[in-house]
């Protein structure tokens, strides 16, 4: 039995990675996405400092086709040992 998805695609996805800030942290992160996902352009692309500016989110918003590619786009976040967290 295959499992459904409850997205409907394709759909505008936000994707956030979070890290520590640096800037090779920043570009990997946007790196990963687009090797899924194909270029984003700049303005899809928000990054944000946590409170002490140790950590940074970034979130990259894709144009998703499939419950695969985000599955894939997941397991390569987590699966990378700069990124602290996946939403």
């Amino acid at each position: 039995m295959t499992e459904e998805s409850v997205i409907e695609f394709p759909t505008e996805f936000p994707i956030k990675l979070m890290g520590r800030n640096t800037p090779e942290f920043r570009v990997m992160a946007r790196a990963l996405i687009e090797k899924h996902a194909g270029t984003v352009n700049d303005d899809a692309v928000q990054t944000a400092s946590s409170s002490n500016d140790r950590f940074v989110s970034v979130t990259v918003t894709i144009t998703a086709t499939s419950q695969q590619q985000l599955d894939a786009i997941y397991q390569d976040a987590t699966d990378h040992e700069n990124v602290l967290m996946a939403l």
